[in-house]
């Protein structure tokens, strides 16, 4: 039988970390599956590429198989283990993808682990139950996070926990991509969602609003402190204003190439009659305008 060079069947050097292990089987996995890869000897290029998987993604048979040497040959094509060989692995190990049997590993694994390199679990504890498939899910933001840009802690079902950014001007809809943090080492895609805010309302990149007036501001004129979502601005309000005007401000939705406006629609709030001096202050207003509001 011929040996194996596991790390020559990953891409990877015999100094490579666990995590450049992990991510070269993912990356040879995700092209060579045979559900992707219909062309010929892609199947044989899979088992060979979890083969390796198997021995360089545990650390028992890694260390095991590195004190071959790094030029161990064992007679070419004749290999045998050195003498005294016993591999003290502890029995069965990781699957490396679903499906899999013994007879899907060659005889120079059989030779040096036993042939039963199969079991449950997966590498690094994330599991290969499968080939690499992308993963969706939807994350709850604030328009303040997509206005400012943020940072979120999340937890996954498996119970890691990761910091997503939020970059600036995202809209609902959009994904963040995650690389490798979904299923089988697939991507995670999370799709945005806007949280309802307490005053304003979106639509794409535009953000709206209602801003209050007393009767008086809108008759006299007043500044008008405006809220946005980058802080409090105000306007100069001409008297004679009538409730339901629409007013914009360009630039102050959600940042982008083209950022997006607010949209600010006044309404004027009566006080309340709530006193009898009140009352005949109304009284009195009501006889000094001739004035019809449904005209």
């Amino acid at each position: 039988m011929d040996y194996k060079d596991y790390y020559k069947i990953l891409g990877v050097p015999r100094t490579a970390t666990a995590d450049e292990i992990k991510r070269a089987y993912r990356k040879l996995a995700r092209e060579f599956h045979p559900d992707k890869n219909k062309a010929k000897g892609a199947e044989d290029k899979f088992k060979e590429i979890n083969e390796a998987n198997e021995v360089l993604g545990d650390e028992k048979k890694r260390q095991a198989y590195d004190s071959l040497g790094a030029n161990y040959r064992g007679g070419g094509s004749g290999f045998q283990p050195p003498p005294g060989w016993n591999f003290g692995g502890g029995g069965r190990g990781r699957r490396g993808h679903a499906g899999a049997d013994p007879g899907d590993f060659s005889d120079f694994f059989s030779t040096l682990f036993g042939g039963g390199g199969m079991g449950g679990g997966g590498f690094g504890g994330g599991g290969f139950g499968g080939p690499p498939e992308d993963t969706r899910a939807r994350i709850s933001i604030s328009l303040e996070d997509s206005y400012n840009g943020a940072n979120r802690a999340i937890s996954l079902s498996n119970g890691r926990n990761l910091n997503v950014k939020i970059p600036k001007g995202i809209t609902s809809g959009q994904t963040i991509r995650l690389s490798e943090q979904g299923s089988n080492g697939g991507n995670l895609l999370l799709e945005i969602e806007f949280a309802a805010h307490p005053q304003f309302k979106v639509e794409g990149r535009d953000i709206s609003c209602n801003v209050n007036l007393a009767p008086w501001e809108a008759a006299l004129g007043t500044k008008l402190p405006v809220p946005t979502l980058g802080g409090t601005v105000e306007l100069n309000l001409p008297a004679g204003t009538q409730g339901g005007k629409k007013m914009r401000l360009k630039g102050r939705g959600l940042p982008g190439t083209t950022p997006g406006d607010q949209f600010i629609t006044l309404q004027i709030v009566t006080p309340p009659a709530a006193t009898d001096e009140d009352r005949k202050f109304y009284e009195d207003m009501s006889a000094h305008f001739k004035f019809d509001a449904r005209a």
